[in-house]
C-alpha cells in the first residue's frame, strides 16, 4: 500500500522542476488584477521561464517596467560563489539586458 502511494504521488508531481515554478506561478498569475503590480524573486530562473513568462504578459497585454539583478554575497564559499557568478551571467540575465529592462547599475554581472 505505501509503495502504491509512493508512486502515485511522485506520478502526480511535476517532472522538472520548471514545470513547478511555471505551474505555481501560473496560477498566481492569471488569479491576480490585471493593473495590480507586483515584486517577483528568484523568477524567472531559468530562460524557459523568462520566454513563458513573456508570452503570459503578452497574452494580458502587459509588460515589465525593470527587471534588476542583485549583486553577489560576498560571504559566498568559492565553489558556491563560483556557481553564483554564472548563475550572474546566464540567459535570464542577457534575455532582460537586450530588451533594455536589466540596467547595467543594478546588474550582478555588469
Amino acid at each position: 500500500m505505501q509503495q502504491e502511494i509512493s508512486r502515485r504521488t511522485r506520478s502526480a508531481l511535476p517532472r522538472d522542476l520548471n514545470q513547478l515554478h511555471l505551474a505555481l506561478l501560473r496560477k498566481w498569475f492569471w488569479a491576480r488584477k490585471p493593473d495590480a503590480g507586483f515584486l517577483l524573486e528568484g523568477f524567472p530562473a531559468t530562460l524557459l521561464q523568462a520566454l513563458v513568462f513573456d508570452e503570459w504578459l503578452e497574452a494580458r497585454g502587459e509588460t515589465l517596467t525593470a527587471v534588476f539583478s542583485a549583486p553577489l554575497s560576498s560571504d559566498l564559499s568559492s565553489v558556491a560563489s563560483a556557481k553564483a557568478e554564472a548563475l550572474a551571467k546566464d540567459d535570464v540575465v542577457t534575455h532582460y539586458r537586450t530588451q533594455g529592462l536589466l540596467p547595467g547599475a543594478f546588474s550582478a554581472a555588469a
